[in-house]
């Protein structure tokens, strides 16, 4: 099978890093800073789209100001402001020796993704990071998993989407693939079911009994 990771709530827990590189985009533009609880809501939507509501504003240009204040401080600092969910090393090695080939699919500019990944030291068990590019392109989810999917010659049958948000479900669903909702990240249950989660799990140890019981259900005919 080809699992495809989200990086943010799903594999590591950025909230330190995104929250406070949004407040001090705020700042540096002049506008007030929420505080960072209240900015949960910003951790797996596309940042650019969370900054025109941040910012109350359908200004495209100024949302391109704030999401370059925003890369000043993360591109240095907060992508580093940033710590692995507990198991998820093990998790990673064991899928990876039983066949599986694994992937990150991140609306996070690749760029950022890469150092991520590789900072965590997880760089040997995927066999390529893919996110967005700095300008925007492929920053959603749908178009993502298409790209990678074309990219690595994958059947969509043979692939499934493990992420904690929305975005990582219907990015799946219009793709075609299976998905796997994460409840340890950003998501609630009640968001990943009426977003079509196939299998909605509480704990990163549960994903190996998840993604068998997807591939059993894939290898049965359809009456």
């Amino acid at each position: 099978m080809n699992i495809l990771f989200d990086l943010d709530g799903t594999l590591t827990d950025p909230f330190l890093g995104i929250t406070n590189c949004i407040m001090y985009a705020l700042t540096e533009l002049g506008r007030p800073s929420s505080r960072a609880v209240d900015l949960r809501w910003c951790l797996g939507p596309p940042l650019k789209k969370s900054f025109l509501v941040l910012l109350d504003s359908d200004d495209n240009d100024l949302a391109e100001k704030a999401l370059a204040k925003y890369r000043e401080r993360f591109g240095t600092i907060g992508l580093f402001e940033n710590e692995l969910y507990p198991e998820i090393p093990q998790v990673l090695d064991e899928l990876s020796r039983t066949g599986h080939k694994l992937f990150v699919a991140t609306s996070k500019p690749w760029i950022y993704a890469e150092k991520i990944i590789e900072h965590f030291g997880l760089t040997t068990y995927f066999q390529k990071v893919y996110g967005s590019e700095l300008d925007g392109t492929r920053s959603d989810k749908t178009a993502l998993i298409s790209h990678l999917l074309r990219q690595e010659s994958i059947a969509p049958s043979n692939a499934v989407m493990i992420g904690d948000r929305r975005h990582d479900m219907i990015g799946a669903k219009e793709n075609g693939i299976a998905s796997i909702g994460v409840l340890w990240g950003y998501g609630t249950r009640d968001e990943l079911a009426e977003f079509d989660a196939d299998i909605c799990i509480s704990l990163p140890k549960d994903l190996a009994g998840a993604i068998n019981k997807l591939a059993i259900k894939s290898m049965q005919p359809h009456l």
